[in-house]
């Protein structure tokens, strides 16, 4: 299947150092994408350039069949594209339900206790991000993703400071927007997470990407195995 998303030829620099030099990220409906990379390798500049956060020095982005030479996340945003950043999404000043509520309402999305039952923060709709742990403020925000029922999700390392159980529960509902025909794309560093849950592997390294394809391939590629994957792959292979 054809992506619905394309950031191609990425190039960015930041105060004359590059970071980006011929990167690429697609997302296609139907398949969760997993980006790997080190800190600082440029995935979440990467990232925040194909949602339209920061503008690229070259490049171009592809959204469901338009070409855009700059961007805005907003556009897309109203197109069907739903961003989690690497930082808490959800305002401290509001409830989880008037949140949620105002997605809804913007976005004419879905309903907004089924979305947070099925995330297990129905209990907690009535209280402030700041009242809630890292694990159920996670689950806070992929209720917003289920109440806006995006075409693509791009989420930039959405299992950091959450307890392994809330890491499953993250997973199992990234599995399922997949299933249901979401284009996802992640970055992380939750190695066996994530290739046990991906359909396709790419790696950002030295300012520009690698498709290496399904998990299985992707773990044999020699130079990913050995300057990402290090020992894991080793007690893997054992």
């Amino acid at each position: 299947m054809r992506p619905i998303l394309t950031a191609e030829s990425v190039a960015k620099s930041f105060r004359g150092q590059r970071v980006l030099s011929s990167a690429t990220l697609r997302a296609v409906p139907g398949q969760l994408r997993v980006l790997f990379g080190r800190n600082g390798s440029g995935k979440s500049t990467l990232l925040k350039i194909a949602v339209g956060w920061i503008p690229a020095d070259g490049g171009a982005i592809h959204f469901d069949g338009r070409v855009y030479l700059s961007v805005r996340l907003p556009e897309l945003a109203k197109a069907g594209l739903f961003y989690l950043p690497d930082r808490d999404l959800l305002s401290t000043a509001f409830t989880i339900r008037r949140q949620l509520e105002m997605i809804r309402s913007q976005f004419d999305g879905g309903n907004v206790v089924d979305a947070a039952s099925r995330l297990g923060i129905g209990e907690h709709l009535d209280k402030r991000p700041l009242e809630l742990s890292g694990g159920e403020r996670r689950r806070a925000e992929l209720a917003a993703v289920l109440v806006r029922r995006p075409t693509c999700l791009l989420a930039d390392e959405p299992y950091r400071g959450i307890a392994p159980k809330d890491a499953e529960d993250l997973t199992r509902t990234f599995v399922n927007l997949a299933a249901d025909g979401v284009a996802v794309v992640i970055t992380g560093h939750e190695v066996p997470t994530l290739l046990g849950a991906a359909d396709h592997i790419s790696w950002c390294t030295s300012g520009t990407t690698y498709e290496l394809g399904p998990p299985a391939v992707a773990t044999q590629n020699p130079a990913f195995r050995r300057e990402y994957l290090g020992s894991w792959s080793q007690l893997r292979a054992v």
